[in-house]
């Protein structure tokens, strides 16, 4: 599933996009179109999913933050994310995630594409969740609340109308700033969106529901209470051990659905439940082997905590795009000595030139 170079293959050479690139590719496509074509590789790879690499993401905890690698292959390709979770950050001025990516080949091991995965992770989790809700959320659904209204608010208000039609947002926020960004943000997109002074203000009327805070401890930001009958549940923040957003009675009411079970019984929604309560693998329902929504009074939950096969199709999705861009520099990274055996010889070369 490796494309062709997006460049004159040059071994020494790999294609680097930076922050500043990647927003321009990203509108140079369309940030709707953009999600929704992302989305579809995303889908995809979910559909070979057995063809993947897989493992829980390797941590490294302390009490500020978390700092993880992603890494997967499908046998052709293989990538990797580095992305850290600092929910104080903001207090600094910081963005709670940063990451950045690289794509290489499997047969050689060098690397195609190094870019930055900050603006790339809010795209593909966004897109993540919009996928899952294509198979699980009521047909017809057009209101959505959003609680937590921060970094990642506008991109999943943005997917979920690319994917769904979602139009009418109820928006909520502890910060009230926050959500007063993100309308401003979201104006001429399309949508109806109304301000709430509380969670379950927001709730009411939704048919969607995604949760995305950041704090780092076990929270109750929504109640069983406040939950109806069928209700999706977007479940996007959390995403550590000790970390969770939902209290444990909506995770019994629910048909739950993960990425990876080894993962999220970790640092997802189900570290409330018992290593043994049943979920189900999104990738079963996308490929056709498990069902989603069985009626429309179900409550269903994505318990999103992200995995690096949709860091896999993130990277591969943009390495299709450059192709005739300017949209990346060409980095000197690998070293590409005349005889390959002569690694030292490049080195007292470069000394006389």
């Amino acid at each position: 599933m490796l494309a062709k170079p997006p460049v004159a293959q040059k071994l020494n050479v790999v294609p680097f996009v930076s922050v500043d690139h990647m927003m321009k590719l990203v509108l140079s496509v369309g940030i709707e179109r953009f999600l929704t074509e992302l989305s579809d590789v995303i889908e995809a790879d979910f559909r070979r999913w057995e063809h993947f690499d897989k493992t829980p993401r390797v941590a490294a905890h302390s009490p500020d933050g978390v700092i993880e690698l992603m890494p997967t292959s499908d046998g052709a390709a293989y990538a990797f994310k580095y992305v850290n979770g600092h929910p104080k950050n903001t207090r600094n001025g910081l963005q709670t995630v940063t990451a950045f990516g690289v794509l290489a080949d499997v047969e050689s091991g060098y690397p195609v594409l190094l870019t930055e995965m900050t603006i790339l992770t809010a795209l593909r989790t966004a897109a993540t969740s919009a996928v899952a809700a294509k198979h699980l959320a009521a047909k017809g659904a057009r209101t959505m609340a959003i609680i937590g209204n921060g970094a990642q608010a506008e991109f999943q208000a943005l997917a979920f109308k690319a994917l769904l039609g979602i139009d009418r947002l109820r928006l909520y926020d502890i910060d009230p700033s926050a959500s007063e960004k993100c309308r401003r943000n979201l104006e001429g997109f399309g949508f109806d969106i109304t301000l709430c002074a509380s969670t379950a203000e927001a709730v009411q009327g939704a048919e969607i529901v995604t949760t995305v805070t950041a704090d780092k401890q076990y929270a109750t930001i929504l109640t069983d209470n406040l939950v109806g009958a069928g209700i999706h549940i977007n479940a996007v923040g959390g995403d550590c051990p000790g970390k969770t957003e939902l209290h444990p009675d909506i995770l019994h009411r629910s048909e739950i659905f993960v990425e990876y079970p080894p993962q999220t019984r970790i640092e997802g929604e189900i570290q409330q439940l018992s290593p043994d309560h049943p979920v189900t693998e999104l990738w079963q329902v996308i490929a056709g082997k498990a069902d989603g929504r069985r009626d429309p009074g179900q409550i269903t939950l994505f318990d999103s905590v992200g995995f690096a096969t949709e860091d896999f199709s993130a990277l591969r999705y943009v390495r299709s795009k450059l192709d005739g861009t300017c949209f990346f520099e060409e980095l000197d990274l690998v070293a590409d000595p005349d005889e390959p055996r002569d690694l030292f010889g490049m080195l007292l070369r470069a000394q006389h030139a």
